[in-house]
C-alpha cells in the first residue's frame, strides 16, 4: 500500500510523521499549501510524478486540523469523513445559494470508501461526518447557522479537502480526510482555539491508523 498524505502547512505534516516514527516506508506525506487550489494542484503533481515513475499511490488522504461544530465535533475530537462536500462553490441568487451542480455542472461531494471510513473511525475513536472545504473560514454564528441548514451532516470545516479529493478523482483513487478540532466553527476567538492539542490529537489518530491502512484493500469496499 503507497499512500499519499496531503496536510496545508508544515505543522500538520509534521504531526503526521511524528505518528510514524520515523519509518515512513509506503507513505509520503506533504503540505500542499492553503485553501482548495493549492491542495489541489500540489496533490496532483505529487500523482503525476509517482505515476510517471511506475510507483503509483494506491488511496490519498487529506488530513490536518479544522474547526468544529461544537454540537457533534468538539475541540479536541477527531473526524474522519463520510463525505468531503465543497460547501461554498456556487452562486448566491435572489433565492438563496445555489450549489454548481443546481447550476448544471461541476460536482460538490466526493465519498470515501465506506468501509475504510468506518474502520478507520473505529480504530481512532473519530466520530464520521461530513467535511466541509470554504474558501473563506466562518467568522461568524449567522455563517455557521447558516452551513448548518445546508449541510446539516456537517461536523467539520477546512480548506483543502475537496481540493485533494478532485485531484484523487482525476487519478481514479480513493480519498480519505482526517481533521482534527482546533477551535468551534462560529465568531472567532483566537484565545479559545487550541492548536497544540489538535495537532496532538491528529498525530495520535495517525499512530491507530496505520495498521488499518495497511490492511484495507479497496476490495474491501466493493463487497
Amino acid at each position: 500500500m503507497n499512500v499519499l498524505v496531503v496536510t496545508a502547512v508544515p505543522a500538520e505534516r509534521d504531526a503526521v510523521t511524528r505518528a510514524f516514527g520515523g519509518n515512513l516506508r509506503g507513505y509520503d506525506v506533504i503540505s500542499g499549501g492553503v485553501g482548495p487550489a493549492a491542495a489541489a494542484a500540489s496533490t496532483a503533481r505529487a500523482l503525476a510524478t509517482a505515476a510517471a515513475a511506475s510507483a503509483p499511490y494506491d488511496l490519498v488522504i487529506s488530513a490536518g486540523i479544522g474547526g468544529g461544530f461544537a454540537d457533534v465535533a468538539p475541540v479536541g475530537s477527531v473526524v474522519v469523513a463520510d463525505a468531503i462536500v465543497a460547501a461554498d462553490l456556487g452562486a448566491e441568487t435572489a433565492e438563496g445559494y445555489v450549489p454548481v451542480t443546481g447550476l448544471g455542472f461541476g460536482t460538490v461531494e466526493h465519498l470515501p470508501p465506506a468501509a475504510l471510513v468506518r474502520t478507520a473511525a473505529r480504530a481512532t475513536g473519530a466520530a464520521a461526518g461530513t467535511v466541509l472545504t470554504v474558501s473563506t473560514v466562518t467568522g461568524t454564528a449567522a455563517r455557521a447557522a447558516e452551513l448548518r441548514v445546508r449541510h446539516p451532516y456537517a461536523a467539520v470545516e477546512a480548506m483543502e479537502g475537496f481540493g485533494v479529493a478532485e485531484a484523487a478523482a482525476l487519478f481514479g483513487l480513493p480519498v480519505l480526510e482526517i481533521r482534527a478540532v482546533s477551535n468551534a466553527v462560529g465568531p472567532r476567538d483566537r484565545d479559545a482555539w487550541r492548536i497544540g492539542d489538535a495537532l496532538a490529537a491528529l498525530s495520535d489518530a495517525f499512530g491507530k491508523l496505520r495498521p488499518v491502512l495497511e490492511s484495507w484493500t479497496p476490495h474491501d469496499d466493493a463487497i
